[in-house]
């Protein structure tokens, strides 16, 4: 599948002013370059196309590359029909991961970041070019790439909305914070701090968007109300929003059905051993793109799976760098002396990327060992499968109490407030088992499977999820008197 797709040519600046000389209206998407964020754009980006609107993607071509490599569920022909625009932006190191870090917030990320600061220019010029070949350009942006897109402010014919990331929970609560006033809902444990998960250089970094983010016409949230309505009622409170419209359109996945990816003939070495495994009996395990186990972590992990003798799937692999493709030495960690010939034929270690959704879809899948990314945790969800949550850093503690406190679909591996303390194999083996073989984790899955079956609904034809997103393609889509600059 990634192979096709990353075979089809290019649509690189291709003249808007002739091949889409029909079409009055267009869409830039600017996403923050951690995969996270550049996958759900590039997804929201084949969405949006759908409806006959040309879609331009900008991002350094690194990124890009790392987008398109990295897609899984799009369809070929969707992707293709996106138009991809390099955006110069200067050279940065592009260390390792630091595995004995202390803090798991990944810093060998953080000069990406900052080098996208010096993408406003090269932007505000882009979007100027387009606002003079298009009746209206809207401009849909990552929160943390607001400094970027200022300059929509300065164009009378575009308009900008954030696109949020992360969870509306977690959002909500970071604006109370904001605010310095106490949450209007209860919570059975007290809000992790946001600041202990993060780090100086990216609080940094964000404060760079404090102000341009007050540019912006809207917010697109990526999630559904059937998850997390109390939080979205509260982020759109006339005094938080005044004029400003927002969308709940999520979960956006890819529209490709799981199923006939795992029935292809290309389908990953894993997706068959799946296809030999008894019903929701394999727990899978993975930590994202982003986070680096130290080596004692690994080793607790490995014993912990061992004792639970439950059959697992691993994705073991270091967080990414900033430029994945830019080779160097990549760790090989170690595991316990003897530990795969002991789980043999019962669980697989996957040390490259794994094909994510369709482990998270197939029904030998269980359950799932998480950091609780967002992406992650709505996968997760839309797929019915009840989560071990074993936060990181940045939103992720408190999606960890979403899942388990509020929406009761997982157990914490360990509490985040003894984070400090490292976690032993006993208490993820114990972890592990109460969510794959107990009555426990049966009702968490049985909770999960009607929570999903509610997501699916909302983001079917005439689903609320689905309305939401027809609402918003005829707000931008509206008649009016813009005319190009």
């Amino acid at each position: 599948m990634q192979s096709s797709i990353s075979s089809t040519k290019d649509h690189q600046e291709n003249d808007c002013s002739t091949a889409m000389a029909s079409t009055q209206f267009a869409v830039m998407m600017v996403p923050f370059p951690g995969h996270g964020h550049l996958n759900v754009f590039l997804q929201l980006s084949c969405i949006i196309s759908r409806y006959q609107i040309p879609v331009y993607y900008l991002s350094s071509a690194i990124h890009i590359r790392q987008a398109k490599a990295r897609v899984n569920g799009l369809e070929p022909s969707d992707v293709a029909n996106i138009h991809f625009h390099d955006i110069p932006t200067p050279p940065f190191v592009s260390p390792p991961p630091n595995p004995n870090s202390s803090n798991k917030f990944p810093s060998q990320l953080q000069p990406a970041f900052d080098a996208t600061l010096q993408q406003r220019e090269p932007v505000g010029d882009y979007m100027k070019d387009l606002s003079s070949k298009y009746k209206r350009v809207v401009v849909i942006h990552d929160v943390v790439m607001a400094y970027v897109v200022q300059d929509v402010a300065l164009i009378s014919n575009a308009e900008s909305y954030a696109l949020h990331c992360i969870s509306a929970f977690s959002r909500a609560t970071l604006v109370w914070e904001q605010m310095g006033v106490p949450f209007p809902i209860k919570f059975p444990k007290d809000l992790p701090s946001f600041e202990d998960s993060t780090t100086e250089e990216i609080m940094y970094f964000m404060s760079f968007q404090t102000e341009p983010i007050k540019f912006r016409s809207g917010d697109i949230y990526n999630t559904c109300r059937v998850m997390e309505a109390p939080f979205l009622d509260l982020l759109a409170k006339e005094e938080l929003v005044g004029d400003r419209k927002s969308w709940v359109v999520g979960p956006i996945l890819p529209q490709k059905t799981l199923s006939s990816a795992l029935k292809s003939d290309t389908q990953h070495m894993c997706l068959k051993w799946l296809d030999k495994q008894e019903r929701s009996s394999v727990i899978y395990v993975a930590f994202g793109s982003t986070t680096t186990l130290s080596d004692e972590e690994i080793k607790e992990l490995a014993l912990g799976l061992e004792q639970s003798k439950q059959k697992f799937i691993w994705v073991l692999r270091d967080g990414d760098k900033g430029n994945i493709f830019d080779g160097g030495d990549i760790r090989q960690a170690g595991l316990p002396k003897g530990f795969e010939e002991r789980v043999e034929g019962r669980g697989i270690i996957l040390r490259d990327w794994a094909p994510q959704p369709q482990i998270l879809s197939h029904s030998s899948t269980g359950g799932y060992l998480s950091h609780c990314g967002w992406n992650s945790c709505i996968e997760s969800i839309a797929m019915g499968v009840p989560m071990a949550a074993w936060p990181m850093h940045s939103e992720q503690p408190r999606n960890a109490l979403l899942i388990t406190e509020i929406l009761k679909i997982g157990i914490v591996v360990w509490e985040w407030a003894d984070r400090e303390q490292p976690v032993k194999a006993t208490t993820i083996g114990n972890v592990i088992q109460r969510l794959m073989a107990s009555e426990e984790g049966n009702e968490m899955r049985r909770r999960v499977q009607e929570l999903a079956a509610a997501v699916e609904q909302a983001t079917a034809e005439g689903g609320v999820s689905r309305l939401e997103l027809d609402s918003f393609i005829a707000h931008i889509t509206r008649e009016g008197d813009m005319m190009p600059s």
